[in-house]
């Protein structure tokens, strides 16, 4: 990911991300200075219950991969500039409800946050959609961006809050740059990122490392590289920051597909190549795609007219996805400097987290 040349360039500083988990815990070396009181919304709703501290450790693991410090020879974050604003809005079991959620986005897009990373998620009800559509519209009508994961069950079934329109869906690859066989698609899927093998720290032993694999990891690295180019870019609006992702993502296939999105994160197109369009700062870049890819009213048939033949069936979607070059040195530069992890712990079915120290 070029880390030291994009640190030249943007750090995240000025960004502040709300981070939608388990809570933070400000004290650990790499997080010191950067955490914002936030609120706790799970526990108890009332003010003066902020999301400083977290027994999970899933929530300080994501925080670490968008903006720790590296810190006594601790984790980096993509973002090391960035601010982190902790909302807590549920524990080890996963999300509580759809409520907290709902209200920590609010909560967040009013104090200030302009990327708010959702490494959690999970099925949702007919009737708990609507909350969901009108808590992230609030976010985005007031210019924030949200990444949330696609889920770690290795299905198509849709994981809220990611599969809510508007929402960043985001998937995880392998090291080598393809689709992780664990990480859920379809078509709401936005983008990829890194999400095998990553540092965080232990959820047993707090002073040691484990790796973690999942789409928590992967959406805390989309998140942070929002964040880079939001800082370098700061006129630009979050449907601008959004668009120049989506084009400068690394595909190897047709686009957008159902198991990495638009392709791989790469911020450093855009802070140290000049690419990507941003284009206009008003229209959601994913929304417009959507509309317009929205099938058209049936065509009136005059009485008596024969039916239209039936269209051919379009081929089945490919499964795996091989990223170019620079994807693949991305993820060997994060395993190799392992300063740019974050944790994932799958919320329904957590994996045994793999000692490293």
């Amino acid at each position: 990911m070029q880390s030291d040349e994009l640190w030249s360039v943007s750090t995240g500083r000025g960004i502040t991300i709300a981070v939608l988990d388990t809570g933070v815990d400000s004290t650990v070396p790499e997080l010191r200075g950067k955490v914002l009181p936030g609120r706790n919304v799970y526990d108890g709703q009332g003010p003066g219950r902020t999301g400083d501290g977290d027994t999970e450790r899933h929530g300080t693991n994501m925080s670490l991969a968008i903006a720790g410090s590296g810190a006594e020879k601790g984790v980096n974050g993509i973002s090391p500039g960035a601010t982190i604003l902790p909302v807590k809005v549920g524990d080890k079991h996963g999300f509580g409800t759809v409520r907290p959620t709902a209200i920590g986005i609010r909560y967040a897009v009013d104090h200030g946050a302009r990327i708010i990373n959702i490494s959690m998620g999970g099925p949702a009800r007919t009737t708990d959609r609507p909350q969901w559509r009108a808590a992230v519209n609030y976010a985005l009508q007031r210019g924030a961006l949200i990444f949330a994961g696609a889920g770690n069950d290795g299905t198509g079934d849709p994981q809220y809050p990611a599969a809510i329109p508007g929402v960043v869906a985001v998937g995880a690859l392998e090291p080598d740059g393809t689709h992780a066989s664990f990480s859920n698609h379809g078509d709401h899927l936005a983008l990829a990122a890194p999400g095998v093998d990553m540092p965080g720290r232990c959820s047993a032993d707090k002073t040691k490392y484990c790796a973690f694999d999942g789409t928590s990891h992967a959406t805390a690295i989309a998140s942070a590289s929002a964040a880079l180019i939001w800082s370098a870019h700061p006129d630009w609006t979050g449907n601008q920051v959004l668009r120049v992702m989506l084009q400068t993502a690394g595909h190897d296939g047709p686009v957008p597909s159902r198991y990495i999105g638009y392709g791989s994160v790469r911020p450093a197109q855009v802070l140290l190549e000049g690419k990507g369009d941003p284009g206009d700062p008003d229209v959601h870049p994913l929304l417009a795609a959507a509309q317009a890819t929205a099938p058209s009213p049936a065509p009136q048939r005059t009485a008596g007219a024969p039916e239209p033949a039936p269209e051919p069936a379009p081929a089945p979607p490919r499964t795996t996805w091989r990223m170019p070059a620079i994807v693949v040195a991305t993820a060997l530069l994060l395993a190799a400097l392992t300063t740019l992890a974050v944790l994932r712990r799958r919320r329904a079915h957590p994996p045994t987290p793999r000692s490293t120290t």
